[in-house]
């Protein structure tokens, strides 16, 4: 994540951010903001866990409740990260997710992800 944020400037959003932790690096290596978005019941762990409050990070991390195709951000975004594998990628439809937070981004600005191995169970299993 450290190489992603220029300095104290950049907007980041964490689409699906779970527990918060990419959240957490983005604010720990110089992220002005971070806005991590999450539809689960783990939005409201993120907000209240050691990765926000109790590291003084409320000031940079906003914890956004929905859908990132239902909720508003109130300004572009410079780098959008996101770990959107899911159950199996398909699942928790997070690929689609991923890509609709690209209407957020500046027009300068990146998208980085983890990646994601999908293989054959059956050919796996044959070769253990």
């Amino acid at each position: 994540v450290s190489h992603l944020t220029d300095g104290e400037n950049e907007v980041v959003l964490d689409v699906g951010c779970g527990s918060g932790i990419l959240s957490f690096f983005a604010a720990q290596v110089g992220a002005r903001k971070v806005y991590a978005v999450e539809a689960s019941s783990m939005a409201k762990y993120a907000e209240v866990s050691i990765l926000v409050r109790s590291n003084n990070l409320s000031d940079k991390i906003t914890v956004l409740f929905g859908k990132i195709e239902e909720i508003s951000l109130p300004e572009s975004v410079d780098v959008v990260i996101s770990e959107p594998m899911g159950y199996m990628l398909f699942n928790e439809r997070m690929l689609e997710s991923y890509l609709h937070s690209k209407k957020w981004l500046k027009s300068n600005g990146e998208c980085v992800t983890t990646f994601c191995l999908l293989f054959n169970l059956n050919l796996l299993l044959q070769t253990l």
